[in-house]
């Protein structure tokens, strides 16, 4: 059977079985047909940009997008050889016809993603509404921007990047450009921002039009379960974070504290629980009074024991930095919610920063469904797309590389212990460097890639370490990382976008680093997901270059022990020390079941979180939309006319029109932000226990929908009493009055974080039958707790 003919098959297969993978390109290749019909390399610059102004009119004026896809394709096509010297191949104008169509383009590492995505981004954009581009981190975005920009700009568009610290002018300039490169969570971040303005002037978004998201996969999948959050502060923690930091270090694991399997949650033992309440001098650490405290030691045992230095943080300029998991990057900005920085800044005895309550959230998933239409590219899709098309209706295209991929995948190199696989490493990477071969080596974090960095260093092997402590040197690190006898390090920020060339920047030297077999990529550790390995991989063997990988895995790596991998094999390897690798397929097998595992405990959680948040996500349109018609069309003006009459109508003679509405907006605005707030603050504590109610046989999203319904549809009588109360209160002195005295004012800061709703993994797990000993000490401690505290909250809230 033929290629084409196995591909029908497949796709036909696919369809039959309800797999959203196209294999089947023949509809794509007959439209690349039509545009390579347009030679266009004997027109003018000139003819070229009145073409391109024409078809922004046609578009503008209604014209269909898939009407004028072969002219714009083929513009963009001749222009980008003119502007870039690149022009798109088959394979590459096949991605764009995907991402046009609202699917994602599975194109193999190094194939030109970003070239494939001005096909789409111009075409859409023609209709005046705008494209953003979604890349995996700022770099990139700025990269991207800059590298890309001749080309929309000769066709008459303009090009706008978001980086991180951008001021608010630049932001709106940005977002108001035809073409706008940033990362899903800036966007996300602004667009929460802007949902806390209090003038249309402020606002930095304009109306959502279409995304493409570059390396998909990870942004859709990996980072979906994810939430976006801002807040604002609300000054220094009660308790003193400093002293529980000490008493958490004092507490001993599996005597004291336990984790659960995963190590995503840890817990007091009766001897912890006894012990805490010893040294607080507090009674009874679970009587109601004692709720904060509980809340804050328990936030002192995450800090101290799940999270650790140069792994999930670093330390720089006397600031606790975030390193982002997924990108190895530091993350600027971001804190960790509900009092877990303070813990974190206590444990490295820093100053404190201020605290914070929620002012919004939105999760990734959420916020790309406001887009009409989205699209992806990434080299990892194909495991993931029931997912894709579970949760944003995106199909995968699977496209062939342009030239077959040469690079030589090795089986995994696998050693009983660290100290053995690091000699391994060492000598591995000595042979290479001293052939004069480049290597590439990807650690699982900070702290490994600096020790790995010393030793090579006792070695006298010189090297580049690239990580998160020095992330501004990236650009110039990645364009040596390809010359003769190059050994870089590097975490996660080498894994994805990164085009790594042969010889470095002498073009001269690449046939020399050819002859050597190309890049030669090490990976110190299994990831998580194998589409994170896959990544790395990719690095090397890019357009038909030659370039090899393999794995450096011991029996003691963080993945293997975690997720209990190790206890898998037999005994007599299990108990087996030795310098030399493992010949034992079964420890290669159990490696990557053990990843498809963890991909489906991760699957668990996002689906979890998708529960959860597509109720809050409902409420937030509704609060939101209800924001919005106050900032923009006066839709507050009734409210204190037919409530306050005498005083509304004395007003009126006193101020003018316009500030009299003024002042009613911004209290009215004042009023929906803090309702939402505590509305938040109300939902984070419901779902801190609601797992509980699962022992009572009741469902713990139904009953959570059934607390957070009710309180969410009082809010607009809430809203209503604060507005008029707070106008009642209000006096005019000297014809003028003043919000900000009255404390009609948002936040005297705001940042924004990111957060892990891996809170439910310590539930589930108890609940599934594990641990029935906690299970009951848990139902007897919480359970008449949770019920009781819900209730005093909600008197609480309303009293307040």
């Amino acid at each position: 059977m033929k290629s084409s003919d196995n591909m029908k098959a497949r796709s036909w297969l696919n369809k039959l079985r309800g797999v959203p993978i196209e294999l089947d390109l023949k509809p794509y290749r007959d439209m690349v047909s039509r545009i390579n019909g347009q030679n266009l390399s004997g027109v003018s610059d000139e003819t070229l940009k009145r073409m391109s102004t024409e078809l922004r009119h046609r578009a503008q004026q209604g014209s269909p997008l898939d009407d004028l896809i072969v002219n714009a394709f083929a513009l963009v096509r001749e222009t980008s050889w003119r502007t870039v010297r690149m022009r798109p191949f088959d394979v590459q104008v096949i991605a764009g016809i995907a991402m046009h169509q609202g699917k994602l383009a599975e194109l193999p590492t190094g194939e030109g993603k970003t070239l494939a995505a001005v096909l789409p981004a111009y075409l859409n954009a023609l209709t005046g509404e705008g494209v953003h581009i979604h890349t995996f981190n700022d770099y990139l975005a700025r990269r991207d921007a800059a590298w890309m920009g001749p080309i929309y700009k000769f066709l008459g568009l303009n090009v706008g990047c978001i980086q991180e610290g951008m001021s608010k002018s630049g932001r709106k300039e940005a977002y108001a450009s035809d073409i706008t490169y940033s990362t899903a969570k800036e966007a996300g971040f602004d667009f929460l921002r802007d949902n806390l303005c209090y003038s249309k002037a402020e606002v930095v978004h304009r109306p959502f039009h279409f995304a493409i998201v570059d390396e998909a996969d990870s942004v859709l999948i990996d980072e979906a379960r994810i939430p976006l959050v801002i807040a604002g502060s609300t000054g220094k923690p009660e308790t003193d974070p400093g002293h529980l930091a000490e008493i958490a270090k004092s507490l001993k694991m599996n005597t004291d504290i336990e984790t659960d399997e995963g190590k995503r949650n840890i817990y007091l033992t009766n001897s912890g629980l006894h012990k805490i309440e010893s040294l607080l001098g507090c009674g009874n650490i679970h009587d109601p009074e004692n709720l904060d405290l509980l809340t804050r030691i328990n936030q002192a045992l995450h800090a101290e024991y799940l999270l650790s230095r140069d792994v999930d943080y670093i330390v720089r300029n006397g600031r606790v930095e975030i390193v982002d998991e997924f990108t190895g990057r530091v993350v600027e900005d971001r804190h960790w919610p509900d009092g877990l920085q303070a813990a974190v800044e206590a444990k490295e005895k820093l100053r404190l920063g201020a605290g914070g309550s929620i002012l919004g959230s939105i999760t990734l998933q959420h916020l790309l469904q406001l887009y009409p239409k989205i699209a992806g590219m990434t080299a990892t899709a194909q495991a993931s797309a029931d997912e894709l098309e579970e949760f944003y209706n995106l199909k995968v295209v699977v496209i062939p590389p342009n030239k077959p991929c040469i690079r030589r995948d090795y089986p995994d190199a696998v050693f009983t212990h660290k100290a053995a696989k690091f000699k391994a490493l060492i000598r591995e990477i000595g042979e290479n460097h001293k052939k004069g071969r480049p290597v590439l080596v990807g650690t699982a974090s900070v702290e490994e890639s600096e020790e790995l960095a010393d030793d090579l260093k006792k070695a006298k092997i010189e090297c580049q370490v690239l990580n998160a402590k020095n992330d501004e040197l990236e650009a110039k690190i990645i364009a040596k990382a390809g010359a003769p006898g190059a050994v870089t390090i590097s975490t996660n920020m080498a894994g994805r976008g990164t085009d790594i060339k042969l010889g470095g920047n002498e073009e001269q030297e690449k046939d020399k680093v050819v002859a050597l077999g190309g890049l030669y990529v090490i990976g110190t550790n299994r990831h998580e997901s194998l589409r994170i390995d896959l990544q790395l991989r990719g690095r090397a063997g890019r357009q038909g270059d030659p370039g090899s990988s393999r794995f450096f895995v011991s029996l003691e790596d963080n993945l293997i022990e975690r997720y209990g991998i190790k206890n898998r094999l037999p005994a007599h390897v299990r108990d087996l020390k030795q310098n030399e690798a493992l010949d034992v397929p079964l420890v290669n097998r159990e490696i990557v079941h053990g990843q498809r595992v963890v991909e489906g405990q991760n699957f668990e959680i996002r689906k979890t979180l998708w529960n959860y948040s597509f109720i809050i996500e409902s409420q937030r349109q509704k609060i939101f939309a209800k924001r919005q018609s106050v900032l923009t069309d006066g839709a507050h003006r009734d409210i204190l006319g037919n409530k306050v009459p005498e005083k509304y109508a004395e007003w009126r003679s006193l101020l003018n029109e316009v500030r009299l509405q003024e002042v009613e907006k911004q209290i009215t605005l004042f009023h929906i932000d803090r309702c939402w707030t505590e509305h938040l603050a109300l939902i984070a504590d419901v779902r801190e226990s609601i797992h509980l109610v699962n022992v009572g046989g009741q469902t713990p999203i139904d009953e959570f929908n059934r607390i957070v319904t009710p309180e969410f549809l009082a809010l607009d009588s809430k809203i209503e009493e604060g507005v008029v109360e707070t106008f009642r209160s209000l006096e005019l002195k000297e014809g003028k009055v003043d919000l900000a005295q009255a404390g009609i004012r948002g936040p005297s800061s705001t940042w924004t974080y990111l957060i892990s709703d891996s809170q439910f993994g310590f539930w589930m797990e108890m609940l599934k039958g594990k641990n029935i000993g906690l299970i009951a000490g848990a139902v007897a401690w919480y359970a008449p707790l949770f019920v009781a505290f819900g209730i005093l909250k909600k008197i609480f809230r309303r009293t307040k």
